[in-house]
């Protein structure tokens, strides 16, 4: 049975990353699996999701992943259970502490009475077993490998780092600098998606506008978080008609750019394993080409010998508002769109009050409460994450240092309110959107929406 730690699966994706870059991976591989007391099968589970890729275990195992890794074309799965739970992850009632997790209902009993299995159909890939899993039964493909390839090509490869990233490396490590480490790294620039944000900002208040009429009114929002997508697409159906189609900053920012360059590749950089998921949903997965989480980056760096601190900043102008920016922490996304209605619709001002749930049980305590009629706000918002993004299981700071990061950075903001950001405008007009009354037009507004 494989056993092993967070920061033993954390070293080892390292060790396999510099053999990479050394050109000695196949022999690193051969070198983990050449252990007897190894079962070759399952840690060979554990090292294809490592490298992003799907291969079984055979002879020819080191030649086979580095082939996969070089002709990657996707992979539909992030989650993969690479072991057998053990008996101390029974809790009192008999069922598993992954499986007392899970929103879904996605993890179940196998055959063997201490093992559990992926329900492949309800599971949404959020990563909640894997951030709980101390013994790494569950583990995420990381796909910076199969990247590799891509930033060692001709392609223009963007980096598209969401809100929670500040603060993550360092107090004192600038945006600039975390560019310059990127640039280092092969990517040809880095984007705020707190900039996307700021058009799904004024959608949304253009949403409230046409829906709430009167005080008994109420919408869902928080398109940023698929968990709490998620929850209401599988639990609390009877809801989705009242929940914004807003795709979310992350698929915006890829949609955006894609739009604009068609040729270039988006990748995003954030806190969690659910946007991985996220990125490979059947009506999205065009957006974004590859998903990085902060330990990871954090783990290239260590890799590539790339200090952040040392490095010159590579400047550029940062156009996201101070709400685009506070998209990072629970409350962000109320208090950027209630300064847009604001803004936009004044006579629409009091009634909009609003309610926030960050968490799990908080987020489904809130839509227990709404489908009982119980809430009596107007707007709702709900992130997966305790503390909202900043809280992810991926982040690298506590997420109440997160917070004031993220608030602080929202502050240095020349632009407060969305609607208030003309380079934004400069951008909408490439997608055809000539002005913000054209949010209230179906047609233009259409790369901004999903159906749920």
């Amino acid at each position: 049975m494989v056993m092993i730690s967070d920061e033993s699966y954390r070293r080892l994706f390292r060790d396999l990353l510099k053999a990479y870059y050394e050109d000695v991976f196949e022999e690193k591989i051969e070198e983990v699996l050449d252990k007897e007391e190894l079962d070759k099968a399952r840690f060979a589970k554990l090292i294809s999701s490592l490298c992003g890729v799907d291969v079984k275990y055979s002879n020819n195992f080191a030649e086979d992943i580095k082939r996969a890794i070089e002709t990657y074309k996707g992979s539909n799965k992030v989650v993969v259970n690479v072991n057998s739970c053990v008996r101390d992850c029974v809790e009192i009632d008999g069922r598993t502490i992954c499986q007392n997790a899970c929103p879904f209902d996605a993890i179940i009993i196998g055959k063997d009475t201490l093992g559990v299995e992926i329900n492949i159909e309800t599971c949404v890939d959020c990563g909640l077993c894997v951030d709980l899993c101390h013994n790494k039964n569950f583990v995420d493909k990381i796909e910076f490998m199969p990247l590799i390839e891509a930033l060692r090509g001709n392609k223009k490869v963007i980096a598209a780092v969401a809100p929670a990233i500040v603060g993550q490396f360092g107090e004192n490590v600038s945006m600039g600098q975390i560019r310059a480490g990127l640039k280092k790294i092969g990517f040809a620039d880095m984007v705020e998606v707190g900039f996307f944000a700021d058009m799904l900002t004024i959608k949304e208040a253009v949403e409230f506008d046409r829906h709430i009429l009167r005080e008994k009114d109420f919408m869902l929002s928080s398109c940023c978080c698929p968990i709490w997508v998620g929850m209401i697409k599988g639990k609390f159906h009877e809801l989705i008609k009242y929940t914004s189609p807003s795709i979310s900053p992350m698929i915006a920012a890829g949609k955006v750019i894609k739009k604009l360059d068609p040729e270039c590749k988006v990748v995003f950089i954030g806190p969690c394993v659910a946007k991985k998921a996220e990125a490979k949903a059947e009506d999205l997965k065009d957006a974004i080409d590859y998903v990085l989480t902060f330990t990871e980056l954090k783990d290239i760096f260590h890799v590539l010998d790339i200090n952040l601190e040392e490095l010159h900043e590579e400047l550029s102008s940062q156009y996201a508002s101070k709400g685009g920016r506070i998209y990072g922490r629970i409350g962000g996304v109320s208090i950027a769109v209630e300064d847009a209605v604001r803004n936009m619709f004044p006579d629409k001002t009091d009634i909009f009050t609003s309610e926030q749930a960050s968490g799990i049980k908080e987020c489904k305590k809130m839509l227990e409460d709404t489908l009982k009629g119980e809430i009596k706000v107007s707007f709702l918002e709900g992130m997966g994450c305790d503390g909202g993004c900043v809280g992810g299981p991926k982040t690298l700071i506590p997420k109440e240092k997160g917070k004031e990061m993220v608030d602080s950075f929202g502050e240095e903001s020349k632009v407060k309110i969305s609607t208030n950001n003309r380079v934004m405008n400069e951008f909408l007009k490439g997608l055809g959107i000539e002005n913000l009354e054209d949010f209230n037009c179906k047609e233009k507004i259409e790369i901004f929406e999903r159906k749920l």
